[in-house]
Order: C-alpha cells, then sequence, then structure tokens
C-alpha cells in the first residue's frame, strides 16, 4: 500500500481549480472594472468603450493624461457630468 496516495486526489482538484481562477481574472481584466459615479449614483466599467471617453473628455479639457481614479474629485465630478451629457458613443481611434 502506498502512504501518499492521497496527493493526487488533492493536487489534481487545486490544479483545476486554480486554472479556471486564473481564467476568470484574466477575462474581468480584459472587461475592465467597475468604477462608482457618486454623483449619479451608478456604476460604469471602465473598459476600452470608457477609456475611448475620457480620452475625448482629456482632449477637451486640454489635460493632461493620468488614470482617471487619481484625478482630484472635483475633476471626476467634472467627467461624470460631461459622460452623463454624452448620447451617442464616439468613433474609435
Amino acid at each position: 500500500m502506498r502512504k501518499n496516495g492521497w496527493i493526487p486526489t488533492i493536487v489534481l482538484p487545486a490544479a483545476l481549480l486554480s486554472m479556471a481562477i486564473f481564467a476568470g481574472c484574466a477575462t474581468h481584466v480584459s472587461a475592465g472594472y467597475r468604477v462608482y459615479d457618486p454623483y449619479y449614483s451608478d456604476y460604469h466599467v471602465w473598459g476600452p468603450d470608457e477609456d475611448v471617453y475620457y480620452h475625448r473628455w482629456v482632449g477637451e479639457r486640454h489635460y493632461e493624461y493620468r488614470d482617471f481614479r487619481k484625478i482630484p474629485a472635483d475633476r471626476q465630478k467634472d467627467y461624470w457630468t460631461w459622460r452623463h451629457s454624452q448620447q451617442a458613443p464616439p468613433p474609435h481611434p
């Protein structure tokens, strides 16, 4: 009788579970992350589409591009106000 017969029973499910977790993380990163808009009490998925809007807003205001999460609260509020006034998605560059 083998002493360590239980090891494959634990290792295989752990390996399969870790692959599923990492695949889920890759999907999450490619889709973006959620950002809460406290002024309109809603969430936005910050992904490629939202980034197009943000780049347009930065360009219109002649600001230096910075990660949205690092800009001051007053500029974030200005962005959300502007963003909610936009109707059609802008063309992708």
